[in-house]
């Protein structure tokens, strides 16, 4: 099996990406086998073959091809940012497929199946550090692959961030057990309430573990920097969400809140917070709402549920009454300046006056970040709050240890997560003197080309807006066969035709 890319001799043939057991190389050539969607995922995913296989009504089949580069489609066909939409040809006739609902479908489906039985094969032992997207990716394919998997979480229950950090309409909580509990039925084992600070955890997994992969998500906030951000009634999104996950809810009833933030973050806290009773919430951030790095369904479903926007004010301070509780942020107006490294246009002080937004409860969602200085104590190395890995996910000068996911990038989506674990898990097995080919035994026909049907994307149904706002039930409800044969159908078979709309490259990820 090809272990690793040299770009200098790369001629783009395409034999690694076909020969992968695990998908995860990315080319930085213009590949003409690969879909333009195939190629805007971080995992992978074929997704030209789904929709195929969609379109002939063999869901089943679609479903074991999407599971080879996806372990958790029920979770990721509801909260990835779907960068494959934005990449599909279709767009350029009319709209892109609705492959983030596609895959939901087959999410759905996968929860009615038996889970897999993956039978074991080797004596090695990996303990993978943390159950977020990414642990639970490596865990996933090591079980596969036939190992045995230990994963260690500091939380309660497993999930990380996606338990402790998506509220649950938008990810059901039911949902995310019956993929997990998936996981787990494979042979893996959880051990949570783990301390892994602590030398006697380090000690445990040191011996008796032959590979170690670190994945702990980012469950730390970043501070506010303005003063009276200690003040009682200012709540951290993370430590509020994880409060939640714990299902300890807050109390916002009659209150008036506002939200500092323009991420998907800050619309969860603000939707949430509406459905917890607040009569008034309000979403301050510096930048425009163009700016926001909120998905724009994110953005349109918190307007839709009643939260208000407030452009172009930077918070500067937050006011107190003499018990020392929140009465008002205080806010400078901006205006859009020069574009900065991020593409947008940096916020700069306006000369109007700072302005007063009264206010009982504060909530802030600008960042967060990863606990690791404990890891420096073990000999792993840090910098800048991120663990020091490669893009294989190897730590140097720390054998058989590999780490991914938020705690090497910083926060990031589930998708790239994912995608992190399907690396580390590839070469935890080649480490471990192995390369297991996974492969799905389904019949995958030469591309047909299709002539632009004339069908209109179909779109999920969501609940009325002052209906879902009152309660934590899931926003949208999932596609039937039907819908999703004649959506898989709009599917142009770019591929079939070279890489038709295909544009730029990506970093190599082996």
């Amino acid at each position: 099996m090809i272990s690793s890319i040299d770009p200098e001799k790369c001629t783009g043939c395409g034999t690694c990406f076909k020969s992968c057991p695990l998908d995860v190389f990315r080319l930085d050539t213009e590949q003409r086998e690969i879909s333009p969607c195939t190629h805007a995922c971080p995992a992978g995913t074929d997704i030209r073959a789904c929709h195929y296989l969609l379109q002939q009504g063999r869901s089943e089949d679609a479903l074991d091809v999407l599971k080879r580069t996806m372990p958790l489609p029920a979770v990721t066909g509801r909260v990835c940012f779907h960068p494959c939409e934005s990449a599909c040809t279709r767009k350029d006739v009319d709209e892109a497929l609705n492959i983030n609902a596609l895959e939901q479908f087959l999410g759905d489906l996968d929860l009615r199946l038996p889970a897999p039985i993956f039978p074991r094969r080797h004596l090695s032992r990996v303990a993978v550090v943390g159950s977020g997207p990414a642990g639970l990716a490596t865990a996933w394919y090591l079980a596969e692959a036939g190992y045995p998997v230990t994963v260690f979480e500091s939380m309660p229950e497993p999930g990380g961030m996606l338990r402790y950090g998506i509220p649950n309409y938008r990810l059901p909580r039911e949902r995310l057990q019956w993929d997990i509990d998936a996981i787990l039925s494979t042979g893996v084992e959880a051990k949570c309430n783990f301390d892994i600070s602590s030398p006697e955890g380090m000690a445990e997994i040191r011996n008796h573990f032959d590979a170690t992969y670190i994945s702990i998500g980012s469950h730390n906030a970043k501070p506010i920097g303005i003063p009276g951000e200690y003040a009682k009634g200012v709540i951290p999104a993370v430590e509020m969400l994880r409060g939640i996950g714990d299902d300890a809810m807050p109390d916002f009833n009659g209150k008036v809140v506002v939200v500092i933030g323009g991420g998907n973050v800050a619309m969860d806290v603000a939707r949430t917070a509406k459905r917890l009773g607040a009569t008034e919430v309000s979403i301050v951030y510096r930048r425009r709402k163009d700016d926001m790095t909120a998905l724009p369904d994110e953005i349109g479903g918190a307007i839709a549920e009643g939260c208000t926007l407030v452009q172009l004010k930077a918070p500067s301070k937050i006011a107190t009454n003499k018990r020392g509780e929140v009465q008002a942020l205080w806010v400078k107006p901006q205006i859009a300046g020069q574009a900065d490294k991020s593409g947008r246009p940096r916020p700069v002080d306006s000369s109007e006056p700072e302005e007063k937004i009264p206010c009982d409860i504060i909530i802030s969602a600008i960042g967060q970040a990863t606990d690791i200085r404990f890891f420096e104590e073990f000999g792993i190395p840090v910098f800048r709050g991120n663990i020091q890995a490669k893009k294989n996910s190897v730590v140097d000068n720390v054998l058989g240890t590999y780490a991914g996911g938020d705690c090497v990038t910083g926060p990031s989506t589930v998708i790239n997560a994912v995608a992190a674990g399907k690396v580390a898990a590839a070469n935890i097995d080649a480490y471990l003197g192995f390369n297991h080919e996974i492969t799905v035994d389904v019949d995958i026909p030469t591309p047909i080309p299709n002539d632009h049907l004339p069908c209109g994307r179909v779109e999920l149904k969501e609940r009325f807006a002052k209906q879902r706002g009152n309660d934590f039930d899931e926003v949208e409800q999932g596609m039937s066969l039907e819908e999703a044969m004649q959506e898989a159908s709009r599917c142009l078979r770019c591929d079939y035709h070279g890489f038709g709309s295909f544009r730029g490259g990506r970093d190599t990820k082996w």
